[in-house]
């Protein structure tokens, strides 16, 4: 397991563009409320860690959906601009967070195949931004705590960076 060595948030906060750069950009988070203890603290981690480098507040918009399958539905509104209730005027970059727990049957394999393949098929979307995959797929809850706030960091501070950087890639 790669996390098993590194803390998932560690990361230079100076590979980061500067704050002046950050505050007129625009992010969006989409997360599945299914798993909520998790989702949310990786949620939590995610705005923080935008707002501590300098995206202002106003500037974040947060989209609830039910459950992970439903993350690859909204964050295709917010990239096509489509969704009534949140201004979508052109986000830098799109995180979409879940947690997808196996169970005894198939149906973590075709969840996690499904938001998988959907959020690739939206990172190829011409004119599209950059949709961060920050979805944790473990084989339990301990493993998913771990990695909302626990021993592995905040995977949503993970997504949060990658978005920024993938966000400031291109000009």
């Amino acid at each position: 397991m790669a996390t098993a060595f590194q803390n998932l948030s560690g990361y230079n906060p100076d590979s980061l563009p500067a704050a002046d750069v950050l505050a007129d950009q625009k992010y969006a988070i989409v997360v599945a409320d299914w798993n909520a203890q998790i989702t949310h603290t990786l949620m939590n981690g995610a705005e923080k860690c935008f707002t501590e480098h300098g995206v202002l507040p106003e500037h974040i918009s947060v989209i609830h959906v039910p459950g992970a399958f439903e993350l690859t539905f909204a964050a295709k509104q917010l990239v096509f601009g489509n969704m009534k209730a949140v201004d979508t005027d052109k986000f830098k970059a799109i995180i979409v967070l879940g947690c997808v727990i196996q169970g005894d049957t198939p149906h973590f394999d075709y969840v996690c195949q499904g938001v998988t393949q959907g959020i690739t098929a939206l990172n190829l979307v011409e004119n599209g931004c950059p949709v961060i995959f920050g979805v944790l797929t473990t084989d339990n809850m301990q493993q998913a705590l771990d990695r909302a706030d626990g021993i592995h960091g905040n995977k949503g501070v993970e997504a949060a960076v990658t978005a920024i950087k993938m966000a400031n890639l291109i000009w």
